[in-house]
Protein backbone atom coordinates (compact mmCIF):
# COMPACT_ATOMS: atom_id res chain seq x y z
CA UNK A 1 0.00 0.00 0.00
CA UNK A 2 1.22 3.27 -0.83
CA UNK A 3 -0.12 5.22 2.25
CA UNK A 4 1.61 3.54 5.19
CA UNK A 5 0.95 4.34 8.54
CA UNK A 6 4.59 5.22 8.75
CA UNK A 7 3.91 7.99 6.16
CA UNK A 8 0.28 9.14 7.68
CA UNK A 9 0.51 12.49 9.82
CA UNK A 10 -2.53 14.12 10.86
CA UNK A 11 -4.68 16.37 8.77
CA UNK A 12 -3.06 19.77 7.46
CA UNK A 13 0.79 18.04 8.51
CA UNK A 14 1.36 15.77 5.33
CA UNK A 15 3.59 18.12 3.09
CA UNK A 16 3.55 16.07 -0.27
CA UNK A 17 2.43 17.27 -3.42
CA UNK A 18 2.34 17.35 -7.20
CA UNK A 19 3.00 20.55 -9.53
CA UNK A 20 3.15 20.58 -12.98
CA UNK A 21 4.22 23.36 -15.07
CA UNK A 22 3.51 22.88 -19.05
CA UNK A 23 2.90 25.17 -22.35
CA UNK A 24 4.48 25.09 -25.48
CA UNK A 25 8.02 25.42 -26.65
CA UNK A 26 9.51 28.96 -25.25
CA UNK A 27 6.88 29.05 -22.56
CA UNK A 28 9.09 29.83 -19.88
CA UNK A 29 8.17 26.38 -18.74
CA UNK A 30 11.86 25.62 -17.43
CA UNK A 31 12.39 28.63 -16.08
CA UNK A 32 9.52 28.34 -13.84
CA UNK A 33 10.74 25.22 -12.30
CA UNK A 34 14.26 26.24 -12.38
CA UNK A 35 12.46 29.70 -9.91
CA UNK A 36 10.54 27.10 -7.48
CA UNK A 37 13.42 24.73 -7.45
CA UNK A 38 15.78 27.41 -6.36
CA UNK A 39 13.66 29.10 -3.47
CA UNK A 40 13.60 25.62 -2.29
CA UNK A 41 16.94 25.42 -2.26
CA UNK A 42 17.15 29.31 -0.47
CA UNK A 43 14.86 28.05 1.99
CA UNK A 44 17.44 24.84 2.68
CA UNK A 45 15.23 21.92 1.58
CA UNK A 46 17.03 18.84 0.26
CA UNK A 47 16.60 19.15 -3.61
CA UNK A 48 16.93 16.70 -6.02
CA UNK A 49 16.61 17.02 -9.99
CA UNK A 50 16.35 15.10 -13.11
CA UNK A 51 15.68 14.85 -16.77
CA UNK A 52 15.77 12.47 -19.43
CA UNK A 53 18.87 11.29 -20.41
CA UNK A 54 17.98 11.74 -24.06
CA UNK A 55 18.12 15.69 -23.62
CA UNK A 56 21.37 16.91 -24.04
CA UNK A 57 20.22 19.99 -25.53
CA UNK A 58 22.22 22.54 -23.64
CA UNK A 59 23.77 20.75 -21.18
CA UNK A 60 24.47 16.84 -20.41
CA UNK A 61 23.30 16.66 -16.56
CA UNK A 62 22.44 20.06 -16.27
CA UNK A 63 18.68 21.18 -16.42
CA UNK A 64 19.38 24.42 -18.45
CA UNK A 65 16.04 27.23 -19.67
CA UNK A 66 16.06 29.10 -23.21
CA UNK A 67 17.58 32.02 -21.24
CA UNK A 68 20.85 29.84 -20.01
CA UNK A 69 19.80 29.81 -16.62
CA UNK A 70 20.54 26.18 -15.32
CA UNK A 71 20.98 24.19 -12.12
CA UNK A 72 22.73 20.12 -11.52
CA UNK A 73 20.28 17.84 -11.91
CA UNK A 74 20.70 13.68 -12.63
CA UNK A 75 19.66 12.49 -16.42
CA UNK A 76 18.35 8.97 -15.73
CA UNK A 77 16.50 6.42 -18.38
CA UNK A 78 13.08 6.04 -17.03
CA UNK A 79 10.76 7.23 -14.36
CA UNK A 80 11.26 4.56 -11.95
CA UNK A 81 14.84 5.36 -11.35
CA UNK A 82 13.94 8.69 -9.75
CA UNK A 83 12.75 6.72 -7.14
CA UNK A 84 16.11 5.64 -5.90
CA UNK A 85 16.88 9.70 -4.62
CA UNK A 86 18.28 10.12 -1.45
CA UNK A 87 16.51 8.95 1.54
CA UNK A 88 16.44 13.00 3.06
CA UNK A 89 14.57 14.79 -0.12
CA UNK A 90 12.22 16.78 0.29
CA UNK A 91 11.47 18.27 -3.13
CA UNK A 92 11.56 16.74 -6.48
CA UNK A 93 12.18 18.50 -9.80
CA UNK A 94 11.53 16.79 -13.11
CA UNK A 95 12.00 18.52 -16.65
CA UNK A 96 11.29 17.85 -19.93
CA UNK A 97 8.69 15.12 -18.45
CA UNK A 98 7.04 14.74 -21.51
CA UNK A 99 10.13 12.56 -22.58
CA UNK A 100 9.49 10.21 -19.83
CA UNK A 101 7.40 6.48 -19.97
CA UNK A 102 4.41 6.48 -18.31
CA UNK A 103 5.23 5.00 -15.37
CA UNK A 104 6.18 9.08 -14.43
CA UNK A 105 2.47 9.80 -12.95
CA UNK A 106 2.81 6.53 -10.43
CA UNK A 107 6.20 7.85 -9.45
CA UNK A 108 5.19 10.68 -8.89
CA UNK A 109 2.40 9.90 -6.39
CA UNK A 110 5.09 7.23 -4.85
CA UNK A 111 6.80 10.45 -3.75
CA UNK A 112 3.98 12.62 -2.80
CA UNK A 113 2.81 10.28 -0.92
CA UNK A 114 6.11 10.32 0.99
CA UNK A 115 5.80 13.47 2.04
CA UNK A 116 7.90 14.75 -0.78
CA UNK A 117 6.75 17.98 -2.99
CA UNK A 118 7.33 16.99 -6.57
CA UNK A 119 7.42 20.09 -9.32
CA UNK A 120 7.03 18.62 -13.09
CA UNK A 121 7.88 20.57 -16.08
CA UNK A 122 6.49 19.77 -19.77
CA UNK A 123 5.17 19.97 -22.86
CA UNK A 124 1.68 19.31 -22.67
CA UNK A 125 0.86 18.39 -26.35
CA UNK A 126 3.30 17.41 -29.01
CA UNK A 127 3.66 19.30 -32.46
CA UNK A 128 0.38 17.42 -33.76
CA UNK A 129 -1.46 19.68 -30.66
CA UNK A 130 -2.10 16.37 -29.48
CA UNK A 131 -1.49 15.17 -25.56
CA UNK A 132 2.00 14.49 -25.11
CA UNK A 133 3.41 11.23 -23.04
CA UNK A 134 2.73 11.14 -19.72
CA UNK A 135 1.58 14.74 -19.16
CA UNK A 136 -2.36 14.47 -19.33
CA UNK A 137 -2.44 11.71 -16.43
CA UNK A 138 0.34 14.21 -14.68
CA UNK A 139 -2.26 17.56 -14.67
CA UNK A 140 -5.05 14.91 -13.86
CA UNK A 141 -3.65 14.01 -10.41
CA UNK A 142 -1.46 17.11 -10.08
CA UNK A 143 -2.83 19.57 -6.65
CA UNK A 144 -1.92 22.56 -8.58
CA UNK A 145 -1.64 23.40 -12.42
CA UNK A 146 0.45 26.73 -14.07
CA UNK A 147 -0.02 26.61 -17.62
CA UNK A 148 2.41 29.04 -19.44
CA UNK A 149 2.19 30.72 -22.73
CA UNK A 150 4.60 31.53 -24.96
CA UNK A 151 4.36 34.95 -27.73
CA UNK A 152 3.13 33.94 -30.98
CA UNK A 153 5.45 34.84 -33.74
CA UNK A 154 3.16 35.53 -35.95
CA UNK A 155 0.55 37.84 -34.41
CA UNK A 156 1.55 38.85 -30.95
CA UNK A 157 -0.84 36.67 -29.05
CA UNK A 158 -0.53 34.04 -26.14
CA UNK A 159 1.31 31.05 -27.85
CA UNK A 160 -0.28 27.08 -26.93
CA UNK A 161 1.37 25.19 -29.22
CA UNK A 162 4.44 24.11 -30.68
CA UNK A 163 4.57 24.54 -34.48
CA UNK A 164 7.49 22.67 -36.18
CA UNK A 165 8.90 24.25 -39.12
CA UNK A 166 11.37 21.38 -40.22
CA UNK A 167 9.94 18.04 -42.51
CA UNK A 168 10.06 15.69 -39.86
CA UNK A 169 7.07 13.62 -38.81
CA UNK A 170 8.72 12.03 -35.55
CA UNK A 171 6.83 12.52 -32.37
CA UNK A 172 9.80 13.36 -30.87
CA UNK A 173 12.65 16.13 -32.08
CA UNK A 174 14.69 17.23 -29.94
CA UNK A 175 15.25 20.92 -31.34
CA UNK A 176 15.22 24.49 -30.51
CA UNK A 177 14.42 28.24 -32.62
CA UNK A 178 15.76 26.23 -35.73
CA UNK A 179 12.90 23.60 -35.73
CA UNK A 180 9.97 24.83 -33.53
CA UNK A 181 8.27 28.36 -33.57
CA UNK A 182 5.73 29.24 -30.74
CA UNK A 183 2.07 29.64 -32.14
CA UNK A 184 -1.55 30.86 -31.22
CA UNK A 185 -4.41 28.94 -32.02
CA UNK A 186 -5.57 30.40 -35.21
CA UNK A 187 -1.93 30.98 -36.14
CA UNK A 188 -1.09 27.12 -35.43
CA UNK A 189 -4.00 26.37 -37.43
CA UNK A 190 -4.15 28.17 -40.69
CA UNK A 191 -0.44 26.51 -41.32
CA UNK A 192 -2.07 22.74 -40.16
CA UNK A 193 -5.22 23.34 -42.25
Amino acid sequence: MLFSEQNFRRRGEFSGSIEVVCGSMFSGKTEELLRRLKRAQIAKLNVEIFKPRTDTRYHESAVVSHDLNSINSTPVDSASAILLLGANTQVVGIDEAQFFDNELPDVCNKLALKGIRVIVAGLDMDFTGKPFGPMPALMAIAEHVTKVNAVCVCCGNPALYSYRTVADESTVLLGEKESYEPRCRACYNIEKG
